[in-house]
């Protein structure tokens, strides 16, 4: 099936996407605060540009979105430009993974939340992973 935006249209779109300070960033932080969890969001002194570091438990957290990090259960290859989406998917990836390689060779632990736990049951699972921190 052909997208129903021009070529422009689609990159005006795709350009309209932020890297900080998502819906589920914000959930996350939301979660964080009511646990009384101090952090702070996207330092720029650590790799991978976390989105969020809890300083006292040396933990990184990356909130990873079904679609942009190739989510096994939800997520999907769009129809139009199927080569470059897998090669762009399969880069996010091998970065994640090389991410949590470096930050094993440091004294931090790295929480990884998907987008997928977040929306199941509002989030309560994620709520209780992150008030066990």
């Amino acid at each position: 099936m052909a997208d129903i935006f021009s070529t422009e249209k689609r990159r005006v779109i795709m350009s309209a996407i932020k890297g900080k300070g998502s819906a589920l960033e914000r959930h996350v932080a939301k979660i964080l605060r009511k646990n009384g969890i101090s952090f702070r969001s996207h330092p720029t002194r650590l790799p991978g540009k976390p989105d969020f570091v809890l300083p006292k438990s040396r933990r990184v957290v990356f909130v990873d979105s079904c679609f942009w990090h190739g989510c096994r259960y939800h997520g999907s290859i769009p129809k139009s430009n199927r080569v470059f989406w897998k090669q762009k998917i399969a880069r996010n990836r091998d970065r994640d993974r090389e991410i949590n390689r470096q930050y094993r060779r440091l004294p931090w632990r790295v929480v990884r939340i998907w987008e997928h736990s977040l929306r199941a049951e509002n989030g309560t699972a994620v709520e209780k992973a992150l008030s066990a921190l």
